[in-house]
């Protein structure tokens, strides 16, 4: 399977040219059909503690991205701030290559040092969900530093999983570390996707990246705005399990 990375320079809580952004991008770049398109955490309006300006647009963002995953015939990861019953969620969102809403997934970490935590409702459990022969388990930003639900989702067959991020490049040797760290303990594909640019309060550096199951670093995409394409080969997560059984050691 292939995997789309959209590392992009958002347009600070401006959800209507962060959507025109990403159908420009796509049209330039078009998926392959049945490929995997991801963008990164709250990819509508970069990571703003203004919930109220963050969730605005949600449904009509909600309705892009469901429109991108039908017209190239992919499935489709994005974040964003929503605006639920019980509050506001920093969330990932996916869709499959026929529009629906595929899964919906919320943030377990707050990132505290700038409120988040404060500000949007933390989801309460971890998700794996069925995308052609992988089972893909997502993950939010700050979640990256906790290793315990990688390991819940590893212990419920994740051998993919993403992690979208808004992620500031004075952490950038942070970010590479424990993407490779989650991948060798694991040993699952990793995906890092982080945006670029700059926003009131941080400077993104990007270094998107795909990490094999051995914690190898398979493709980066460097600084800037840019799309990064890797081909991601399940079977390749099952052979390094069955060479090297680790996980079958894992005491709890």
């Amino acid at each position: 399977m292939q995997v789309l990375i959209g590392q992009l320079d958002l347009v600070w809580e401006d959800a209507s040219a962060n959507v025109a952004l990403v159908t420009e991008r796509l049209s330039a770049n078009p998926p392959v059909a049945g490929s995997l398109v991801v963008l990164p955490e709250m990819f509508a309006s970069g990571f703003s503690m203004d919930a109220s300006r963050a969730c605005q647009d949600g449904e009509r963002v909600l309705a892009a991205m469901s429109g991108w995953a039908h017209q190239y015939d992919c499935w489709l990861v994005g974040g964003l701030a929503l605006m639920e019953t019980e509050g506001p969620t920093n969330a990932a969102v996916g869709f499959g290559p026929d529009g629906n809403e595929w899964f919906r997934f919320r943030k377990l970490h707050g990132f505290r040092p700038a409120g988040e935590h404060e500000v949007y409702r933390p989801g309460t459990e971890v998700g794996v969900w069925k995308i052609g022969g992988f089972q893909m388990a997502p993950f939010i930003c700050y979640d990256l530093r906790f290793p315990e639900v990688f390991r819940e989702a590893s212990a419920r067959g994740a051998d993919l999983m993403l992690v979208l991020a808004n992620w500031p490049a004075r952490r950038e040797r942070h970010w590479l570390t424990l993407l490779q760290a989650r991948a060798i303990e694991n040993q699952a594909w990793v995906v890092g996707v982080n945006r670029a640019g700059v926003d009131p309060h941080a400077t993104y550096s990007g270094r998107s990246v795909v990490v094999d199951p051995t914690g190898v670093i398979r493709a980066d995409a460097g600084e800037g705005s840019k799309w990064l394409r890797c081909e991601l080969d399940v079977e390749e997560a099952h052979r390094w399990r069955r060479e090297f059984p680790a996980l079958l050691d894992r005491r709890r």
